[in-house]
């Protein structure tokens, strides 16, 4: 059995923003099935906290980045934790990365630079009778993890890096550095060293022994200027040790037949329950519209999830005969523009302002069309929960959104092999004709059931790609002796 500790800054069902939390809490079940025994290090916020019944501590530090702490271990939600408990680090009121009014933590660089110190020491046998394999770090707030291992003296550990959106860098002024516990030649180009200051995930990009990304598409983008956020340069440089690996879902929490926040229950061979659900998520919205597919949008509300278009694509679904039911928040302006959507057709579309994780099962299991029209997208998982539920995803071909859904072009519906519709460029005109298509297919029950049962029929689970996880672990080990 091979130990793998897993870096996050957050985990699903203790503590979500997005994702990537999802990943990290379905990725250690799947791991099991291929002998990786994945435990999880993870912050002590006090949802976290209040989540532990038993746990025991197995480190203290007088001085971790400017206070007390501990780490406890601790078995939760099926889960093996490593709790780190930094009260002045992550005992505060506001969401996990900004503060009350919405501005990042000031201190995120001691934050997160602590959760990722912690790990390197754990790889240095920190906790007797635990010393890991392989580091799994997750995204710029666990980045420097590699950074650590490599400038922190001899270690047996091997780091991978997994980059979830690349958008998010974790860049810091050059001030910071002194305060980092790292030696002086790790501010350099070859380590956190970034246009003059400390870039969380460049380093963890340096440093790393593998670098991972959430799809094979998105792997590829990475490396072009458009989608490679200034790091394209490092990532062709390290193109040898480049993976795409897609995401999987957790396929007991996202299952149609058992799902308790369903009305109704279903599988692939009837889905004609899926009319009790429609409903009641009708009755939610304020959706009075019969005739034409309900069309379902869970996301953040901003300008990468491409919302800006579906604002301007409204009307124009509304005039097929669809209807449209929107669950998220973000961006002002885009609250504002659904907000104003609903008032402007009553009946025709809902908004429902927030995140609520109940009812975006219910989105899944009863609109007819789940909509991302992303303008990158990593990988994603709002399709994969589509697919699964039945909810044809109407997608842009970018990321894992082109990896995952086969668009219904002429061949594709003949060959009885489509589970969706996808649309490139990315922009308003693109997104109605998309629109348009579907209403169209909509208006076909029989290819529509097929697309249905076909999507639900697709393994988007996490078997294959916990194997590849596994695989690469392998790899990576092998290649060190």
């Amino acid at each position: 059995m091979m130990d793998v500790l897993s870096v996050t800054s957050e985990i699903y069902p203790l503590v979500k923003t997005g994702g990537l939390a999802d990943v990290a809490g379905a990725l250690p079940a799947a791991l099991a099935d291929h002998d990786v025994a994945m435990r999880t290090l993870v912050p002590g916020y006090p949802q976290v906290k209040a989540a532990i019944k038993r746990g025991r501590t197995v480190a203290t530090f007088d001085d971790l980045f400017g206070g007390r702490a501990e780490l406890i271990a601790a078995r939760v939600a099926g889960l093996d934790l490593i709790v780190l408990d930094a009260g002045h680090l992550f005992d505060r009121p506001g969401g996990i990365y900004v503060d009350q009014t919405g501005a990042d933590w000031p201190d995120n660089w001691q934050r997160f630079g602590a959760l990722s110190w912690v790990a390197a020491e754990l790889a240095r046998g920190l906790v007797e009778g635990y010393r890991p394999a392989i580091i799994h770090a997750h995204d710029w707030t666990a980045a420097m993890a590699a950074a650590y291992v490599a400038f922190g003296g001899d270690t047996r550990t091997k780091v991978i890096l997994t980059i979830h959106n690349i958008a998010f860098q974790g860049q810091f002024g050059a001030d910071i550095f002194p305060h980092l516990r790292l030696p002086a030649q790790a501010f350099d180009m070859s380590g956190v060293e970034y246009y003059g200051g400390v870039g969380f995930l460049k380093g963890g990009m340096r440093c790393a022994h593998a670098i991972t990304t959430v799809s094979p598409t998105y792997a590829r983008e990475i490396r072009t200027p458009e989608y490679g956020m200034g790091l394209e340069g490092l990532l062709n440089e390290r193109g040898h040790d480049l993976y795409g690996i897609l995401n999987g879902i957790d396929a007991t929490a996202w299952n149609p037949q058992t799902d308790p926040e369903l009305p109704a229950h279903y599988g692939a061979a009837n889905t004609k329950a899926r009319a009790t659900n429609r409903a009641a998520l009708a009755e939610r919205f304020g959706i009075t519209a019969e005739a034409g597919p309900l069309f379902g949008l869970v996301s953040r509300l901003t300008w990468q999830k491409g919302i800006d278009i579906v604002a301007e694509n409204v009307d124009w679904l509304v005039s097929l005969g669809g209807s449209l039911a929107v669950l998220g928040s973000g961006d002002v302006q885009l609250e504002a523009a659904m907000s104003d959507a609903a008032s402007r057709h009553p009946g025709r579309v809902g908004f429902v302002k927030g995140y609520d994780e109940a009812l975006s099962h219910l989105m899944q299991g009863g609109t007819d069309v789940i909509l991302v029209p992303s303008r990158f997208e990593p990988c994603g998982l709002t399709q994969l929960y589509g697919l699964r539920y039945g909810a044809i995803p109407l997608v842009s071909r970018v990321g894992g959104l082109a990896d995952t859904v086969i668009d219904a072009n002429e061949a594709a519906v003949e060959a009885g092999v489509a589970t969706g519709v996808q649309f490139s460029p990315v922009d308003g005109p693109a997104l109605g004709e998309a629109i348009s298509r579907t209403v169209a297919l909509y208006q076909r029950p029989d290819i529509w059931a097929r697309m249905q049962r076909k999507g639900m029929k697709t393994d988007v689970s996490w078997t294959n790609s916990a194997g590849k996880y596994a695989a690469l672990y392998q790899k990576i080990l092998g290649e060190a002796q």
